[in-house]
């Protein structure tokens, strides 16, 4: 009861961190609080992989909607018999926990890639990905974000919500891995057999 209670608190977790993910991935598209970029196509390419607002926000919170359904004890009537909707149950919850690592591993990569090749911004040479050949070495060189004149801090803008994005889905991966681990564990610690016997159904 009280691993069922405690799978059911993760699940819970996932959801906060999903509409989060969504809210920070609208900010993207808007730096420094101007619309006029997205509009223009002004904007970081990995933004358009909708990877807060997708995947680690919408399907993530379908994953979270499923995961809480399955921890009802009342859900847990697929069959005959307890043991086999028990196993069943089990079964569900693995799969969707492993598609909500998947979703919310696609938002960390992409974040990742995003942080690490800088903003689409103006300089002297006109719009371009100022720091896309310092492998990411920008990110500690504050000295040199002044090459980007337009958007304004959007240098910061990026760094900050990028990596907001990537604690987000990181977290996401660390709850859905545990929930995975906690299910295998039922079956290999034999909580309860996940062999239907014959006759049972």
């Amino acid at each position: 009861m009280g691993s069922r209670k405690c799978g059911g608190c993760l699940s819970g977790l996932l959801i906060p961190l999903a509409l989060w993910s969504i809210i920070v991935n609208i900010l993207l598209y808007f730096p420094n609080g101007q619309t006029s970029y997205a509009s223009s196509n002004k904007l970081t390419n990995y933004v358009w992989y909708f990877e807060g607002i997708c995947f680690s926000g919408v399907m993530m919170l379908i994953v979270a909607a499923v995961l809480l359904v399955l921890e009802n004890d009342n859900n847990c009537k697929c069959c005959q018999s307890e043991n086999c909707s028990k196993k069943y149950m089990t079964l569900l919850s693995m799969i969707f926990s492993s598609l909500g690592i998947a979703f919310s591993g696609y938002c960390l990569v992409i974040s990742a890639l995003g942080l690490v090749q800088g903003p689409y911004c103006r300089t002297l040479d006109g719009w371009e990905y100022a720091f896309e050949g310092t492998a990411g070495r920008f990110l500690t060189d504050s000295s040199i974000w002044i090459q980007c004149l337009e958007p304004a801090h959007v240098v910061e803008w990026n760094i900050i919500l990028f990596s907001i994005l990537i604690a987000l889905s990181g977290l996401q991966v660390i709850v859905c891995l545990i929930r995975v681990v906690s299910q295998l564990s039922k079956i290999l610690c034999g909580n309860y057999s996940v062999i239907v016997q014959p006759g049972i159904i």
